[in-house]
């Protein structure tokens, strides 16, 4: 059996049983448990399995709450996270900053760093930073349906207009392995326009994101320069982003 078959027959499984043990794999395909081992290895890789001791689990996602809420919630780590970030801004640099509810709080802080211009998607974050006086692009687009932000193949195309030094992200989850991801696709599809254009790329992530995964991946992980997250961020998950190349802030 070939071992695309035998993935295949192992999703199935999953998908039935939820959950499979590798003796049970082992026995249905008619192979050894290395050559089990080695499939989940696989699929785990492409972010299809989750291994567990003994065997395998359907990986978790994260769904994402509606943003008024999101607005609500982990707002101190997000203060944190916002006060490090800017840090890494120098006066006169030009950056782009996605919508969410984390870049909304990070808006607040970016007032306060002189002679910066800020292209952005968000109509929270281009609100705060034009009361704030500073220099704000915000661009245009069809307005998307939860979060004050636009989206579409007009704003990406204005994004594309632009060269920035750097971008600032916030994705629902973050992976040492897998990446950044989105649960949205026209979030994601933004994120990754931004960082095309960006010389580096900034992702704003407390410490419930991390380890996880949700429906869309943004970048893999040698496409994130910089992580930025809280204090309350599991040292283990920090060393992982780090062995991967990350600068953790």
């Amino acid at each position: 059996m070939w071992a695309k078959e035998r993935h295949q027959r192992i999703l199935s499984m999953l998908a039935v049983n939820q959950q499979v043990s590798a003796n049970e794999l082992a026995g249905m395909l008619g192979v050894s448990r290395e050559t089990v081992r080695r499939d989940l290895v696989d699929l785990e890789e492409i972010g299809k399995v989750a291994r567990v001791h003994g065997g395998a689990v359907l990986p978790e996602t994260r769904s994402e709450d509606p943003f008024r809420q999101r607005m609500a919630t982990q707002n101190r780590a997000k203060a944190e996270i916002a006060k490090k970030a800017v840090g890494l801004i120098q006066p006169g640099q030009t950056i782009m900053v996605d919508a969410g509810s984390t870049t909304a709080i990070f808006a607040r802080e970016l007032v306060k760093v002189p002679g910066i211009s800020v292209v952005t998607n968000s109509v929270d974050v281009a609100t705060t930073l034009q009361a704030g006086g500073l220099d704000v692009v915000l661009l245009g687009g069809r307005i998307a349906a939860d979060v004050p932000a636009t989206v579409g193949e007009l704003t990406l195309s204005e994004i594309r207009r632009f060269e920035v030094d750097l971008c600032f992200s916030a994705p629902v989850a973050l992976h040492p392995a897998k990446g950044s991801f989105f649960y949205d696709l026209q979030e994601a599809e933004i994120a990754i326009a931004m960082a095309a254009q960006a010389v580096r790329t900034v992702v704003l992530a407390h410490h419930t994101k991390l380890g996880a995964t949700s429906r869309v991946q943004a970048w893999d992980v040698d496409g994130i320069g910089t992580l930025v997250t809280n204090r309350a961020a599991p040292r283990a998950l920090l060393d992982q982003f780090q062995n991967a190349g990350i600068e953790v802030v």
